[in-house]
């Protein structure tokens, strides 16, 4: 599938220095701007930021961002609405893979509504579709 840049609508970069998983990276607009430190589970430090994390903070406000625009969409008011992102790495059979959890808490609607709008979610949100067959991605709804 080949996408037409010319319709971009933001653009980011980011630049990793030093060690990877124990260096720094920084983006072009240098919002952020870290120092990464492989997880203890890894044999690092811990004393940092990690891949894993920033991936699951970015997924978890995409997600997030993808249902409120469904449910505005649908006429929908969500109130105290959260998502939560859980990444995992895992081993697999070349090296390491992730699989992700994404929780949604929709308090204020009924349960199969929920389950609709989570679905069509995940069928908008661009990490979503990025992910789509290539990672494990498993949704859980709950009213609290």
């Amino acid at each position: 599938m080949s996408i037409d840049t010319s319709t971009t609508v933001y653009s980011i970069e980011a630049l990793s220095t030093g060690a990877g998983r124990n260096g720094h990276v920084v983006t072009s607009d240098q919002a952020l701007d870290l120092d990464m430190a492989a997880p203890k589970e890894l044999g690092g430090s811990g004393a940092g930021f990690n891949p894993e994390q920033l991936f699951a903070a970015g997924y978890a406000a995409c997600f997030h961002s993808a249902l409120q625009g469904v449910a505005r969409g649908r006429k929908i008011t969500l109130t105290d609405s959260s998502v939560g992102a859980r990444v995992e790495l895992v081993r697999d059979e070349i090296g390491f893979t992730i699989a992700v959890t994404l929780e949604v808490v929709l308090p204020s609607v009924e349960h199969e509504l929920a389950e609709d709008l989570v679905a069509a979610a995940h069928a908008m949100c661009p990490y979503s579709r990025a992910t789509a067959g290539n990672i494990a991605v498993t949704l859980t709804v709950s009213q609290d």
